[in-house]
């Protein structure tokens, strides 16, 4: 049992060959589904989940935390579905969270700019030129986000365990090295890599319950226990934040700790 998530960028072919990974290995395949999921059980309208995930933050909105609201609400959403295990996702963001757990294999897939131009014009009907200002653009603006909100680049190979460069191959070829390297041991589940796991989905959906009152919450969580943090300022309010964490599904303690919390990673 495993979780595959592939990052790539527009036009890579990466939706092509996640399709046919999770089809030859009877895994869900997750994509756009899980921003639907978010939107209908936080009641948030889907663009503006869309360009929190896909945009960098204005300079305003690091200091009120609007996008990481948002982006707290997709987490919970995906983590839902990597708890269940035996998924690939494929999409933006899905590998940051899960970067400590082993049985995820982490792919991303390049593939040359000028390939990618191609099948723009050709589904959008646009210029090479103005295509490639689209893709140009759209590349940026993810690894902005990624940095400001993981620290990460989602350019940097270092951040995977598998790359793949879509040219010689096919996606068939593609689909057959992914199988593969999943199959292999460092990928399969243990029951303390499962546990690391649950952890992360019980931290994650205690801070989608917490994020629209407070913005700046941190919350991690270890068997049960979940600790959060807040500034010293809203200690007043404690009661409410352990009353909020406890009636989310699997906590069991609440700890609250005080001090000075920073939006910039």
């Amino acid at each position: 049992m495993s979780i595959i998530t592939i990052s790539r960028g527009s036009y890579s072919r990466g939706k092509e060959v996640a399709e046919k990974v999770a089809q030859r290995l009877g895994y869900e395949c997750l994509s756009r589904d899980v921003i639907i999921e978010a939107c209908d059980e936080y009641n948030v309208p889907e663009i503006k989940l869309v360009r929190a995930i896909q945009y960098a933050p204005s300079i305003l909105e690091r200091f009120t935390g609007g996008k990481l609201r948002f982006l707290a609400y997709f987490q919970a959403a995906l983590m839902e579905h990597f708890q269940r295990d035996n998924v690939v996702y494929h999409g933006l963001a899905g590998h940051f969270f899960v970067k400590n757990i082993p049985h995820v294999l982490k792919v991303r897939i390049i593939a040359e700019m000028e390939d990618r131009v191609k099948l723009e014009m050709k589904r959008e009907g646009i210029s090479a030129r103005e295509a490639l200002r689209i893709l140009s653009s759209d590349d940026d603006e993810r690894r902005k986000w990624s940095r400001y909100a993981f620290g990460i680049d989602t350019w940097d190979p270092s951040s995977y365990d598998l790359v793949l460069h879509i040219k010689k191959l096919t996606g068939d070829e593609a689909a057959d090295l992914i199988c593969h390297t999943v199959a292999l041991e460092h990928f399969h589940a243990t029951p303390q890599s499962q546990q690391a796991m649950d952890n992360l989905t019980v931290a994650a959906r205690v801070k989608a319950a917490l994020i629209d009152r407070k913005p700046e919450v941190e919350v991690s969580a270890e068997n049960g226990v979940v600790r959060v943090k807040i500034k010293s300022s809203q200690l007043r309010e404690e009661w409410r934040i352990e009353k909020l964490a406890k009636a989310v599904p699997g906590v069991q303690q609440v700890q609250i700790e005080a001090q000075e919390i920073s939006l910039t990673p």
